[in-house]
């Protein structure tokens, strides 16, 4: 269970290039250190033992996940989309390290925080509140989160940036992998540097606090005027201060509500409904706003108890989707409900997700995908993602598919997002033990 942010220890969170490097060169002298002194005492008893088990000990893997969340940033939001993107693919120890860079990250400390905030609303900028917490609602890898109440008496969020991470995103993301790599943590027949320069890419926008604070008012333009009022009264999306918003602090609303997990105990129709305004909300994303909040991450929802509506944060990685794309998946989503694999397969092609190089029998490997992808659009009746195996099924044949080296194929960054997406509304629905129909929840995109 993450710790909450006021028992956390505060750590001081590394600026400088070379302050960040060192934090590395001094992590892997650690772990070379304790290789050597693990490795010794084995060879003393007559023990052989493997670089890997000397690597991947208890203390090495502790020391590992504590440096990279000390770093914060794109050391630890690296982690975080690799959990994300492998899953399953990644050995337990990995996966240990990652679960403890999915908790809340440590807050800075109240010294370096008071000069952050310093530079972006100035010297006396306390003097201009008429409260500010100094312990952070919520720490993650970008910055973290403070309740404030102003000199009018309105109640805010400012998230504040951790110094230093975006001017470190892409030599960060370099030096974690190399050591990733070397430790031996990533499978060597796990390729990911795709995932790396997306990291880049994805991690240099949610650093713009600017361009989330235009994502968010765009985002909640596009629900609340929604032409379906009970559709978009489902959803609570906080509002931006700009007067208290620059580069690297962004305000908005504090809206009071509960984690995702209190929605867990709502009585079975509750959660029904609200998994299906999540769906509701997803095709809208992509065939309505063509704005896609494309991470998937669960902390993105709260759940306001006394009104049943979902509360909605954190923009950084909303991103517009193309109309091309857009076509191609409505295209995708209606041959899927009237379970044609022909036009399923010219969905396919014009999305980009098969070419014309690979075989009938890869194309025809790629629509199976496709169509049990989509299984629960083809029933007009609630699909019970609860007890579903759908997921693991997705993901054995997706392995396999990927394992014919002549298949290999990278499908348009548009996609994968849209694929992380639904991903994750997969899981969160099956987590809630939700029961939907998806056919009712697309009906409007499904009309040619």
């Amino acid at each position: 269970m993450a710790k909450n942010t006021d028992e956390r220890k505060a750590r001081a969170v590394p600026s400088s290039r070379i302050g960040r490097v060192g934090r590395l060169g001094a992590l892997a002298g650690k772990i070379a250190g304790n290789v050597v002194t693990n490795g010794a005492s084995q060879w003393i008893k007559g023990e052989r033992p493997a670089l890997s088990a000397l690597l991947l000990t208890p203390k090495n893997i502790t020391n590992i996940a504590d440096q990279l969340a000390t770093m914060r940033g794109a050391a630890m939001k690296l982690g975080q989309l690799i959990s994300m993107d492998t899953g399953d693919f990644l050995p337990p120890e990995l996966a240990t390290i990652l679960a403890r860079l999915r908790e809340d990250a440590d807050p800075m400390p109240k010294a370096q925080l008071d000069t952050t905030l310093k530079a972006q609303w100035g010297e006396s900028w306390h003097d201009d509140l008429l409260y500010f917490s100094y312990a952070p609602v919520a720490a993650a890898s970008i910055g973290q989160v403070h309740k404030v109440i102003t000199m009018d008496g309105k109640m805010l969020a400012a998230k504040v940036q951790y110094p230093g991470v975006r001017k470190s995103i892409s030599s960060d993301v370099d030096n974690v992998a190399t050591l990733i790599k070397l430790t031996g943590l990533v499978p060597s027949s796990l390729d990911i540097g795709p995932l790396l320069e997306e990291a880049k890419v994805q991690l240099h926008q949610e650093a713009d606090y600017h361009r989330e604070a235009n994502m968010l008012t765009r985002y909640k333009d596009a629900v609340t005027q929604h032409n379906d009022a009970e559709f978009a009264s489902q959803f609570v999306i906080p509002s931006v201060h700009p007067e208290l918003t620059t580069d690297s602090v962004l305000t908005m609303d504090f809206i009071e509500a509960s984690p995702l997990d209190a929605a867990m105990n709502a009585p079975q129709e509750i959660r029904n409904t609200l998994m299906t305004s999540l769906f509701q909300l997803f095709f809208n994303e992509i065939f309505g706003f063509k704005l896609l909040q494309s991470d998937p991450n669960l902390a993105n929802y709260r759940y306001k108890e006394d009104t049943q509506q979902w509360v909605l944060l954190d923009f950084g990685a909303t991103r517009e989707v193309p109309s091309d794309i857009a076509l191609g998946y409505q295209a995708l989503l209606q041959s899927a409900a009237s379970g044609s694999k022909q036009d399923m397969q010219h969905a396919a092609l014009q999305i980009g997700l098969i070419n014309q190089e690979h075989s009938d029998a890869q194309q025809d490997l790629v629509v199976a995908l496709g169509m049990e992808a989509c299984e629960a659009i083809r029933e007009d009746d609630p699909y019970d993602f609860g007890n579903s195996d759908l997921l693991p099924r997705l993901h054995d044949k997706g392995v396999a598919l990927t394992m014919q080296h002549d298949f290999w194929h990278t499908p348009p960054v548009d996609a994968l997002f849209i694929h992380r997406k639904l991903g994750g509304l997969y899981m969160l629905a099956k987590r809630l033990g939700t029961q939907v129909n998806m056919r009712a929840a697309a009906e409007p995109w499904l009309k040619p």
